[in-house]
């Protein structure tokens, strides 16, 4: 099970609904297809209305205590954030096979993929705090994740990439994406390079897609995964930044 955890930003609650108004942070069951995920989502009960709705979907290794850290900043700052899970409950990844082995089943399966993404936003939409406004993110595996919903067609707010896999799957393009895309790389990512970059952008610029993509030169892989080889301060901060101009402009 997630385990709530104390950090710098916020202190965690139970997941029994708190007395008084505080920063909470709790996890969720849901289902989708039958099976059985599990989430995490944190807000403001000191607010009278949420800035709007961040879902997040998880790297390879599955939800752990970095994406709930992510929410709990975003929560810090207003809005309701929402960690989706789209591997199950008792599906998680122990070790990097199974890393490797979890991602590969749903990238061989865009049909399962996608079905999980729009069932995790479905599920988020019905907690409390949720606002219709929402703007899906993710990290390395989930910023492919966030594309792929993008290229589905899913109606929501806009999209953010940090440090995802860019390329296009064949037979798929940006044809039915409605919102606004957002792409945090690095110059150095040796998964997705400057050629999947530019790959990338160009098929949203075909596509008459609203996009941006902002870069850090020399930054590689995870460069914003604390405690990783590839962690760079300066990248981590800068696309933290863009994030959240990108929230104000689109919720």
């Amino acid at each position: 099970m997630l385990r709530n955890i104390i950090s710098s930003i916020v202190l965690l609650a139970a997941v029994a609904q708190p007395a008084t108004a505080e920063l909470i942070g709790q996890s969720f069951d849901y289902e989708v297809g039958g099976t059985t995920f599990e989430g995490y989502v944190a807000r403001n009960t000191d607010l009278s209305a949420t800035k709007g709705t961040v879902l997040i979907v998880h790297d390879w290794d599955g939800l752990t205590d970095y994406e709930v850290r992510r929410a709990d900043m975003l929560a810090a700052l207003g809005y309701t954030a929402v960690a989706v899970d789209v591997y199950g409950k008792e599906n998680r990844p122990t070790n990097m096979d199974e890393n490797r082995a979890r991602s590969g089943e749903l990238y061989a399966d865009r049909e399962l993929f996608r079905a999980r993404l729009s069932g995790s936003l479905a599920a988020a939409l019905e907690l409390e705090g949720v606002a219709d406004g929402v703007i899906l993110i993710g990290y390395c595996f989930g910023g492919a994740a966030a594309l792929e919903a993008a290229r589905s067609g899913m109606e929501i707010n806009g999209f953010v990439s940090f440090h995802g896999g860019l390329g296009t799957p064949d037979g798929q393009d940006y044809s039915a994406t409605i919102a606004p895309v957002m792409l945090l790389h690095g110059t150095a990512d040796p998964v997705s390079g400057p050629a999947d970059l530019a790959q990338a952008v160009g098929e949203m610029l075909e596509a008459g897609i609203e996009h941006d993509a902002q870069l850090f030169g020399g930054a590689r892989h995870s460069f914003t995964v604390w405690g990783s080889n590839d962690y760079d301060l300066a990248a981590d901060q800068g696309s933290w930044s863009a994030l959240l101009a990108f929230l104000d402009d689109q919720l």
